[in-house]
């Protein structure tokens, strides 16, 4: 048993397939969550300064990706996109640029937008947490607005933020495996065609939930780390 997963793994490539489409998922995820998180964070700040209707319009972009399955988010935006995209690709002669990029920056995409809009309420109630009077005490210095926010507020917000960061990034790490949809070869998708090539798909996808434990364990760990590093001086939580 041993020689065969040895000669499954390694001499026919399955183990480097793996690990590819490993570092394809950490890559899409990692890229989609950054992006999500730069977006959020002034839809947030709109949101908790209550900003007369572009609060109303970032709330209801955030209910209406939450209250939808990720799997129709990407289904959306590719769908609804792929037509016109190629059809201007070639029209400009870039058919095979789109062919093989296009499911990148859709998966980037919609991994961006979900995790933006769990980011967004993250933020926001972070943002609310602070307390008033930390914020009562800089307008007695006369601290202006925007100091205020950027060497008190935010700071603090983004120590409470932490965790809720830590569930989204957990959520979009395996929220990546839904990108297979749109031929992008992930870790999921690559085992799937490797158990249907094989006809081993208990191994295959046991190696693919390992993976992903390994990801999400070491992510964890990494964030403990910097909560515990950020509550230094404020005492036990």
């Amino acid at each position: 048993m041993l020689t065969d997963f040895w000669i499954l793994m390694v001499e026919r490539g399955w183990a480097l397939a793996l690990l590819r489409g490993s570092a394809v998922t950490i890559a899409i995820g990692l890229l989609g969550m950054f992006l999500g998180f730069v977006v959020a964070t002034p839809l947030a700040v709109l949101r908790w300064q209550k900003v007369a209707l572009v609060s109303q319009l970032v709330d209801i972009y955030s209910i209406i990706v939450r209250g939808v399955p990720g799997l129709l988010v990407i289904y959306l935006l590719f769908f609804g996109s792929v037509d016109m995209v190629k059809t201007v690709a070639t029209t400009f002669g870039y058919q095979d640029s789109v062919d093989s990029a296009y499911p990148y920056i859709v998966g980037v995409s919609a991994i961006a937008a979900i995790s933006c809009a769990y980011s967004i309420e993250v933020i926001r109630g972070a943002l609310q947490a602070v307390p008033f009077g930390l914020i009562e005490a800089a307008k007695s210095l006369a601290l202006p607005t925007r100091i205020t926010f950027s060497r008190i507020t935010f700071p603090l917000a983004l120590r409470l933020a932490l965790g809720g960061i830590n569930n989204v990034w957990q959520m979009t790490i395996k929220d990546t495996s839904l990108i297979s949809v749109v031929g992008l070869q992930e870790l999921m998708r690559t085992a799937a065609i490797g158990a249907g090539i094989t006809r081993s798909p208990l191994l295959f996808y046991c190696i693919a939930a390992a993976l992903f434990f390994c990801m999400t364990a070491v992510s964890q760990t990494l964030f403990s780390r910097a909560e515990r590093a950020l509550n230094r001086g404020f005492g036990e939580r």
